[in-house]
């Protein structure tokens, strides 16, 4: 039980110490094998010690003694960068305690992993790597992809950083605009992250749910009247507001049809519908606008039956005109089958099945199954929910299936 809790104060407090130590140093490698080595001496002596006043500060000390000794180990035949050779003639720096520094670290962190020098995936994997200490595998599992490609693409991002010089900041005003789009991206990808995760015995992150928001306010109030990060920060706000409802108490996973509703936090929809109005008064549509805007006519229904399935149908299809992709196909396929019925949703899932971009996605069988059990066709519906549990990852959504595959007998 000790360890759990202490891995988990590690994983909270990873981000921004791991942020702090890429701007003390310099150099992305570096940091991250100081910071892991850290976390080992962590586990090791909490147990026996105790948790220590700051953990922060505890992991952050460590973590720049175990910098300090690699370093000179390596400085007769490598050349030190300046941060570095700072670093060695200043020794132990005082640590500020000042929560705006910190915060200053992880919005330098993001917009230096979305620099345009670096492609988009890159961008991604290198913030959920950084910002959200998720591991190589879960970040290839975030992107159906082997490992050793992410693997290659982290080290490819790093490296690309080094040699480019991209600078550890926040761009000046008339450059934010150019990183936008990658970092709105990576910011709803460390959302996803926190409220469906890929890996752990866990299936909601909250701590990952609530950094992915405070960088989304971040970014809305440096770029005042972007209306795209104003979406995107009320996307988060209102699907954030329905994750009491999400799991039961077994860490089971609760359909949204299926959820109790008085359990969503109405402040929380309040305000995620407010930010969206502002966004959509500015006349600029875009993605994360028209997904708010799906998100906000699920938390206005009181009672599943008064779900506005036309209209969040047409926002799909709206959607689809912007960002065409195969998940949110099968999302504009769901939405089609609950606004007209089931066999108009099953026929377009079976076109996506048939194109083979979803192979290996365990939603694209689970939503098949759902359709055909509501249509009575139980056997293909068995064959289906057998299709997702081969390739369902987590044990939540696991749990989930098998119970309504038994259901079925």
């Amino acid at each position: 039980m000790l360890a759990r809790a202490i891995d988990a104060l590690v994983r909270r407090e990873g981000p921004r110490v791991l942020a702090g130590l890429i701007r003390w140093s310099g150099d992305f490698d570096l940091a991250e094998e100081a910071f892991q080595a850290a976390c080992t001496q962590a586990l090791e002596l909490w147990p026996q010690r105790g948790l220590p006043d700051r953990p922060g500060g505890w992991l952050t000390i460590v973590a720049r003694r175990r910098a300090l000794d690699l370093v000179r180990r390596r400085r007769p035949v490598v050349p030190l960068d300046a941060p570095l050779a700072q670093a060695l003639a200043a020794e132990e720096e005082p640590l500020g305690e000042d929560a705006s520094e910190v915060e200053d670290d992880r919005l330098r962190l993001l917009f230096t992993v979305c620099h345009p020098a670096l492609a988009q995936p890159a961008q991604i994997a290198l913030a959920l790597r950084t910002l959200c200490g998720l591991t190589t595998l879960e970040i290839a599992r975030a992107h159906l992809e082997p490992e050793a490609t992410t693997a290659q693409r982290l080290v490819r991002a790093k490296r690309k950083i080094a040699d480019a010089r991209i600078p550890f900041e926040v761009p000046p005003a008339e450059r934010l605009g150019e990183r936008l789009a990658g970092v709105l991206s990576t910011i709803y990808l460390v959302f996803n992250e926190g409220f469906s995760a890929t890996e752990g015995e866990a299936w909601i992150r909250a701590d990952l749910c609530a950094e992915a928001i405070r960088l989304g306010r971040l970014v809305v109030e440096l770029l005042p009247g972007e209306a795209e990060a104003e979406g995107l920060l009320a996307l988060m706000l209102l699907h954030d507001a329905r994750r009491p409802a999400r799991t039961a108490e077994d860490g089971t996973l609760v359909p949204l049809e299926e959820q109790d509703r008085t359990l969503w936090d109405r402040e929380v929809i309040a305000e995620g519908t407010a930010v969206l109005d502002r966004a959509v008064g500015r006349g600029s549509p875009g993605p994360y606008q028209l997904q708010a805007a799906i998100a906000a006519l699920h938390a206005r229904a009181v009672r599943p039956a008064e779900t506005d399935w036309p209209q969040i149908s047409a926002l799909y299809g709206a959607l689809l005109r912007h960002t065409p992709s195969p998940i949110v196909e099968l999302n504009a396929a769901v939405a089609l089958a609950m606004a007209t019925g089931p066999e108009a949703g099953l026929a377009w899932m079976e076109r996506l099945d048939r194109g083979g971009e979803l192979g290996g996605y365990h939603l694209l069988p689970a939503s098949q199954a759902e359709l055909l059990r509501r249509v009575g066709r139980l056997e293909e519906a068995r064959a289906a929910y057998g299709r997702a549990l081969a390739w369902v990852r987590h044990p939540a959504e696991r749990r989930f299936l098998e119970r309504r595959l038994a259901a079925l007998d």
